[in-house]
């Protein structure tokens, strides 16, 4: 837990149990939904509340469903010495030291350090080493350096302002060492905001006999209620962070790779899990290391696109240099004229000269990036994360004369290797569905169109308000917790500053064309099974109809956005 740095306050380490002192009762004012302020935590637990702490921890049920998680990611990357900056009743801090970890536990709450060095003795008599330290000044109050900090137990909620986070990040940021870690954790409030709340009461809060519940939930607050089996109440005002706003802040730090995992788990739908963790890495990242920046679900892509399976298919079948989403004209269309039909039907809005800069995010073959160079005279700059997508799309391009206006840029759309305000036009088809973070996608965009450029792109989404439930085959042959959906990019484009949100709904013509393929798949299984191995071609079938599927059920969408930043 945080805490809250009194006038003239000092280090309090190894302090004894007996020096901690009492609070007085929990105390919210007339109006609790109006205390949104960092500070007040330090009096909502009181002593009382504490002292019941543990029975809503259940240490034996949380050992249990936690397992080695935590002990196994950082004994797998070398830590020895941890941070916990909020100990809380030691529940970490202790299984730590217990398994040869140098720990030093930190806590704002006087009442819970004094709970924590009592269950450090009666547990395995440890005498753990504490100090009552703010975040915000951390390095004030913490020296030495650190392989690994911890914050967990939805700690990191606490904080209620923007500065206030962005200024405790910086100072976990500063006392790890050089390749340091930090485990972070909140509750799954995105799921909780959008859809209410429900608990699996499996893995943070396991005691069977209390209920902790949302009393009251909005975008600015989260206010708990946790009653316990003799009646008594407590309660806690928290910030609801949201997923990808916390990575974001992770990432604008200065930490370099971020893994998000959901109730301990890599893959996950967006509303499953109870909790989340991201672990976050301070490691700089050189040029040339992308590998080891990309997220996971963009290396499972890159993974993917580099097979020779991939390639040899997607090149074969798909429709040869544009590998994306047709447009057509009539049901038994070929692939390839549908596919160009797409990329003219999109440039068509554009206002394209020589003197344009096209980015091509996802860029596959450049079939597009060679018809707007081709067309318009424009200089196009592929990004794409497949080295032999890209390679390809070099040969291509050379034969046909246009190497002096397409540039092949290894990389993600995640972390564009290009500088701000630098392109006229931002150009995507069929390739942020792949991102793990398209919000940090959509950021990237914002910063590299110039002012009053466009944005003009397409993506197989999930429909607005389709049941989640009916993407589960597609997202999980993809390695995918979500889509995106028509509501979600006009939302995060707006709140981007790019206006002029227009969306072309052409959403039949995405089961229209992955029929096309399988039709072609099955057409042509012989002479292609020369080139693309059995164990790709049954689950590219499969995957096929679950979009076909998809598409007449009405839970897909497709089409063309277009906005101007």
């Amino acid at each position: 837990m945080l805490g809250r740095k009194e006038s003239g306050s000092v280090r309090k380490e190894d302090t004894p149990a007996d020096e901690i002192s009492a609070h007085p009762a929990q105390a919210f004012g007339v109006d609790p939904l109006q205390v949104r302020d960092t500070d007040h935590y330090t009096d909502e637990y009181v002593k009382g509340f504490v002292e019941k702490w543990d029975e809503l921890i259940d240490w034996k049920k949380r050992y249990e469903s936690e397992g080695s998680f935590f002990v196994d990611m950082l004994k797998s990357r070398g830590v020895r010495s941890v941070l916990d900056v909020a100990t809380g009743t030691g529940f970490h801090s202790v299984r730590l030291i217990e398994e040869g970890f140098d720990t030093v536990s930190v806590d704002g709450s006087p009442e819970m350090l004094f709970k924590a060095f009592e269950n450090g003795r009666n547990y395995g008599g440890h005498i753990l080493r504490v100090v009552h330290a703010d975040w915000r000044w951390l390095n004030r109050d913490v020296h030495g350096e650190f392989d690994a900090v911890i914050c967990l137990g939805n700690s990191f909620t606490h904080l209620f302002s923007e500065r206030d986070r962005r200024k405790a990040l910086a100072e976990f940021y500063a006392v790890l060492k050089h390749d340091g870690i930090l485990v972070l954790d909140q509750r799954n409030y995105d799921s909780i905001l959008d859809n209410g709340f429900t608990s699996k009461h499996t893995y943070y809060y396991c005691g069977a006999e209390v209920l902790a519940e949302p009393e009251y939930i909005d975008e600015g607050l989260a206010r708990f209620r946790y009653s316990f089996p003799d009646d008594s109440q407590y309660h806690l005002n928290m910030y609801p962070l949201r997923k990808d706003y916390v990575r974001r802040l992770l990432r604008e730090v200065g930490f370099q790779r971020v893994e998000t995992f959901g109730d301990f788990q890599d893959t996950f739908a967006a509303d499953e899990p109870d909790f989340l963790i991201h672990v976050a890495e301070k490691n700089y990242v050189k040029a040339g290391d992308d590998r080891l920046n990309y997220s996971n679900a963009v290396n499972v892509a890159r993974d993917y696109y580099n097979s020779h399976d991939a390639d040899s298919f997607y090149f074969s079948i798909w429709g040869g240099e544009d590998i994306h989403v047709g447009l057509y004209d009539h049901p038994g269309e070929e692939i390839a004229p549908a596919s160009r039909r797409t990329v003219q039907r999109m440039a068509a809005g554009l206002a394209l000269t020589e003197k344009t800069r096209v980015l091509d995010i996802g860029s596959g073959y450049g079939g597009a990036a060679r018809y707007l160079a081709s067309t318009y005279g424009c200089h196009v700059t592929c990004l794409n994360l497949s080295e032999i997508e890209n390679g390809r799309n070099r040969q291509l391009s050379a034969e046909q004369g246009l190497s002096e206006l397409i540039e092949v840029v290894d990389g993600s759309f995640e972390d564009l290797p290009l500088e701000d305000n630098h392109f006229d036009v931002v150009w995507s088809q069929d390739a942020m569905l792949h991102s793990g973070d398209r919000i940090r996608v959509l950021q990237e965009v914002a910063r590299v169109l110039k002012p009053r450029g466009e944005f003009v792109f397409t993506d197989p989404m999930a429909a607005d308000g389709s049941d989640r439930s009916a993407l589960r085959p597609i997202l999980d042959r993809l390695h995918l917790e979500s889509m995106g959906s028509p509501g979600f990019y006009r939302r995060e484009l707006n709140r981007l500053g790019l206006d002029t949100v227009e969306f072309e709904d052409h959403t039949p013509h995405l089961a229209t064309h992955y029929a096309r393929v399988l039709e072609e798949t099955e057409r042509r299984e012989a002479e292609i099974s020369r080139e693309v191995s059995t164990d790709y071609l049954e689950p590219m079938k499969v995957g096929l109809r679950h979009w076909i599927d998809g598409g007449h059920a009405g839970s897909l969408a497709w089409g063309i956005f277009r906005a101007r930043a």
